[in-house]
């Protein structure tokens, strides 16, 4: 069955929105700065023919000192991005050229 279903999108993208307040320990990845990242990810999405690429906004992943966070499926590819550059980098080489970019993935540990 599962076999016979279309596929939707190449790349799905999750982007951790989750906000905590400041000091709560746990941290959350808006108050690590994610906010910018996101909105970057967005226009540069918006911004080219990519529709094989979708982009989704959740509450909290799960692993919130490794934040900001993002996980792209269906590979199951953990980033952890920290600068704008780093957002332009994940766009080209892996969402056009194909190709993860191993220095910014990571392994989530609870």
């Amino acid at each position: 069955m599962l076999e016979e279903l279309p596929v939707v999108f190449k790349y799905h993208v999750f982007t951790c929105f989750q906000q905590r307040p400041p000091g709560h320990p746990r941290g959350s990845c808006t108050t690590s700065g994610a906010k910018p990242l996101w909105d970057r990810l967005q226009a540069k999405l918006g911004a080219q023919p990519l529709p094989d690429v979708s982009m989704t906004a959740t509450g909290c992943l799960g692993f919130c000192r490794a934040g900001p966070l993002m996980v792209v499926y269906p590979q199951g590819v953990w980033y952890a991005p920290r600068t704008p550059e780093d957002i332009d980098e994940i766009v080209q080489s892996h969402f056009i050229d194909g190709n993860p970019v191993e220095r910014l993935i990571i392994v989530p540990q609870l």
